[in-house]
């Protein structure tokens, strides 16, 4: 443990080395060697800086006057880059001492241009020169044109659409994918609204979904075009498929008035995958199992190939269960309609 008194002797004892080391030849030497080196370094500095080099910087862009009712559809960018030359001394004045005022356009002076308003690069070179010393040389602006669209309260609500796949896990399906909201207002010139139908989604791809998932997506940009809300909440729902069987009764189509079907058997099985939440809602009255007197008379031998007529859009994988039955066409007596 060190006391007050050792502190105090080991701090004078510091001193007096420090001193002793900035009193000596050897620091002088030294002292002398960084004057020198600062002052060679000093001269480099002004040779150097008074080449001619080439550099970039960013400007501000502002559009002022732009009235209430007008609505920007596609904005001008939030700066340029400008890339002049000048000697180094003037440049370095540019970077430390020196902030470049935001080139504006006035609103108002485009107003008779259409809504789509194109600003030349020739004036926009002006403007930017306009700050700049005689002696730089401006190179380049990029961008080197710049323009804006607008629409005076244009405005026309479209539905909401995706743009991409889902595709559910094993054993599942997508049995619904909705947007919140489900449509927007979209912002743009009239002729631009005349074409716009819906207002699509950045790509979206999702792979084996096996639970409810809901994701916040945005818009995709069109030129021309503000969307509002320029998002979406995207939610899609799935389902578990089930196996199902239900017995289908075989029904002749067209056949004339003397004439009628009979099949042997006059039901066949229907095996098919529903969603559990169709599970028991869906029955033997949902199926259409037909056979019209035409395809009769193209059938070659004893056996008549079944075909599905009608199946509900939430049932996949179905099939009949024979594929085929016998059959025999029964003549009857008076003018009934035969199935």
């Amino acid at each position: 443990m060190f006391d007050v008194k050792n502190i105090e002797q080991y701090y004078r004892l510091g001193i007096q080395k420090i001193r002793k080391f900035l009193l000596s030849n050897k620091c002088k030497e030294c002292l002398v060697f960084l004057f020198f080196v600062l002052v060679s370094f000093a001269f480099w500095m002004l040779q150097t800086l008074d080449d001619v080099y080439q550099t970039e910087f960013k400007v501000p862009l502002r559009l002022k006057n732009v009235p209430k009712e007008a609505v920007l559809t596609s904005e001008l960018p939030n700066e340029v880059r400008v890339r002049v030359e000048d000697r180094g001394t003037v440049l370095l004045n540019y970077m430390l001492g020196r902030t470049f005022f935001p080139v504006s356009f006035d609103f108002n002076d485009y107003r008779d241009k259409g809504t789509h308003v194109h600003i030349s690069s020739a004036e926009l070179l002006k403007k930017v020169a306009a700050q700049l010393n005689v002696s730089t040389h401006l190179i380049s602006v990029r961008p080197d044109t710049l323009d804006f669209i607008y629409t005076m309260g244009k405005a026309k609500k479209v539905p909401v659409r995706l743009n991409g796949e889902v595709r559910a896990g094993l054993q599942y399906y997508v049995s619904h994918i909705g947007f919140v909201p489900d449509s927007v207002i979209a912002y743009a010139p009239q002729e631009v609204l005349d074409t716009l139908t819906a207002a699509y989604t950045e790509r979206v791809d999702l792979e084996n979904v096996a639970d409810t998932l809901h994701k916040r997506v945005s818009l995709q940009k069109l030129k021309g075009v503000k969307f509002v809300p320029a998002y979406n909440d995207l939610s899609v729902y799935v389902d578990m498929y089930s196996e199902k069987t239900v017995e289908v009764p075989i029904v002749g189509i067209n056949f004339p008035a003397n004439k009628v079907l009979r099949t042997f058997p006059s039901k066949v099985q229907v095996t098919f995958q529903v969603g559990l939440m169709h599970f028991k809602e869906i029955s033997s009255e949902d199926f259409f199992i037909g056979v019209t007197y035409e395809d009769i008379l193209k059938t070659n031998g004893d056996k008549l190939l079944l075909t599905l007529k009608s199946v509900p859009d939430y049932v996949s994988h179905a099939r009949i269960i024979p594929a085929s039955v016998d059959y025999l066409i029964e003549q009857t007596e008076g003018e009934g309609n035969g199935w």
